[in-house]
C-alpha cells in the first residue's frame, strides 16, 4: 500500500494552502474581508495539518504537526507595505493574482482528498476516509471563497 504517500503530500499540500491564505492576508490587510476571512480559513488547513500528522502516525509517517502559520516579523513588513500602498491599482492586481493561486492550490487539496478517500475506502481503512469526509468539506468552502471574492472583484480592478 501507498497510503502514506497520499498522507505525505496532502499534509504538504495544505501547509502551503495555510501558508498561502496567511500570506495573501498580510499582503492584503487594507480589504479587510480578504484579511479577516483569509485568516479564518487558514485555520481550518492548519487543523487538517495537525490532523494528517497524527493520522499519519499509523502509516509510519513522522510528518511535523506545527502547520508553517504566520511568519512573524515578515508578516508585520507585509501588513505595513500593504497600509503604505492602500487602494492602488497595483495592489487590486497583485490581489487577483493572491486569490488565484489560492483557487489552485485548494483545487489540487481537494483532489487529494478525493484521492485519499478513494484509496481509504479501497484499503477499508474508516478512521482515514472520516478524516477526508471531515477535512475535504472545508477545503471545497477555501476553493469556493476565493472563486468568489475573485468573481466579486475582477470586474472593478481589470476595468478600472
Amino acid at each position: 500500500m501507498k497510503l502514506h504517500l497520499a498522507i505525505e503530500e496532502l499534509h504538504r499540500s495544505e501547509d502551503h494552502l495555510a501558508t498561502a491564505l496567511l500570506a495573501a492576508s498580510d499582503r492584503h490587510k487594507t480589504d479587510h474581508e480578504v484579511f479577516y476571512v483569509a485568516r479564518d480559513i487558514a485555520r481550518w488547513s492548519q487543523d487538517h495539518v495537525r490532523r494528517l500528522s497524527l493520522i499519519g502516525q499509523d502509516f509510519g509517517l513522522g510528518l511535523d504537526p506545527e502547520p508553517a502559520g504566520d511568519p512573524g516579523l515578515l508578516e508585520t513588513l507585509r501588513q505595513r507595505a500593504s497600509e503604505a500602498v492602500g487602494r492602488r491599482p497595483e495592489p487590486g492586481m497583485l490581489m487577483l493574482a493572491d486569490l488565484r493561486h489560492i483557487h489552485r492550490e485548494a483545487a489540487g487539496v481537494s483532489l487529494d482528498w478525493e484521492l485519499l478517500a478513494q484509496a481509504a475506502q479501497g484499503a477499508r481503512k474508516p478512521e482515514l476516509l472520516e478524516l477526508a469526509q471531515r477535512c475535504h468539506p472545508e477545503t471545497l468552502r477555501q476553493m469556493r471563497w476565493a472563486n468568489g471574492k475573485l468573481k466579486a472583484s475582477a470586474t472593478q480592478v481589470l476595468v478600472s
